[in-house]
């Protein structure tokens, strides 16, 4: 005897769409474990992305991206707008997971049902950013998130990575560390499309805001010349003078060149050429790992050197050539 079928359970993709919280988070944990089912899910939740507007915060460590974040989430939820922020930090060595607490900085948005607040640890890559950041981006942006705000690990010189990721960079700077065109040498000034001068009511501030437009001024003429410089003091939150609501406005400025201006459509390729190459980078370094651990281990491959028995380059051939 048949019965009439039942309406078919819903998947893991389809409870992601309708907002589930804990289905989404299992699927970012499984992201970065990058697990096969995990990359079946991004691959069935790529059709209905492409919708969140994505900024990166960056800057050098002590200037403040936490509070900045923070502030935005604040003002972003104030105007209705769900919010989901991807905080990216160094890895811990013992647990190999993030070793900065997302709810420790951010704790009183922990329990509002408009933000979503996910660490990823970066595991020793550089740039700042997780390899999994690409893919917890698009799952927030499936989820129906509006903005989705990346905050870097803040190491410096290798920060440039999270334009790739970002429709808008921020880069965060502040005076008083000691050096006053700090975000020059630390090498991420020129991926800036705002700048951010925070903790503004510190002496000094408008000597780094001098410096940073005097190396402005050095740039070609062009889009990447034409940057604002917005002064911040971020732990008054939303307050009178706070600098946040401004800091929103600049970026949407930018948003208007960035997504529906003429070069939108040239930064959209050029994101995605960005996200491929990742995955590309992610997929043999995964396979690399294989082929290693079955000759024994990078340890045994590596004593093989030791000992004379064969060259490094030959053995990194051998392990490419069985990709």
């Amino acid at each position: 005897m048949t019965t009439a079928s039942s309406p078919a359970t819903p998947t893991a993709v389809d409870r992601v769409l309708a907002g589930d919280v804990r289905v989404a988070a299992r699927l970012m944990r499984d992201i970065d474990d990058r697990t096969a089912a995990s990359r079946a899910a991004l691959k069935a939740l790529h059709p209905h992305t492409g919708r969140a507007y994505i900024v990166g915060i960056t800057g050098n460590p002590g200037a403040g991206k936490s509070t900045v974040v923070d502030a935005l989430i604040a003002h972003y939820r104030a105007a209705g707008d769900k919010v989901g922020v991807v905080a990216v930090d160094p890895t811990s060595p013992f647990s190999g997971g993030a070793i900065l607490g997302d709810r420790i900085r951010m704790q009183r948005h922990f329990t509002d049902d408009g933000v979503f607040i996910r660490s990823l640890a970066t595991r020793g890559h550089l740039g700042g950013l997780s390899r999994s950041t690409f893919d917890v981006v698009a799952v927030l942006d499936a989820m129906g998130y509006q903005r989705i705000l990346v905050e870097t690990v803040g190491v410096g010189q290798d920060e440039v990575e999270v334009m790739k990721a970002a429709h808008t960079s921020v880069v965060v700077t502040v005076p008083g560390l000691g050096d006053d065109i700090q975000a020059i040498k630390a090498g991420i000034l020129e991926i800036a499309d705002v700048l951010v001068v925070n903790k503004a009511d510190r002496e000094g501030a408008d000597r780094t805001e001098r410096d940073l437009m005097h190396m402005l001024d050095l740039r070609a003429a062009g889009e990447r010349k034409d940057v604002e410089i917005i002064r911040t003091i971020a732990n008054r939150g939303l307050g009178n003078g706070s600098g946040i609501a401004e800091l929103a406005q600049a970026i949407e400025r930018h948003r208007e060149v960035a997504w529906t201006g003429e070069g939108g459509a040239t930064r959209a390729t050029l994101r995605a050429a960005a996200q491929v190459a990742e995955l590309v980078r992610g997929l043999l370094a995964d396979r690399v790992e294989a082929a290693l651990a079955a000759r024994g281990g990078l340890r045994d491959v590596a004593a093989e050197v030791v000992a004379r028995t064969t060259d490094p380059w030959s053995l990194a051939e051998a392990v490419v050539g069985t990709l």
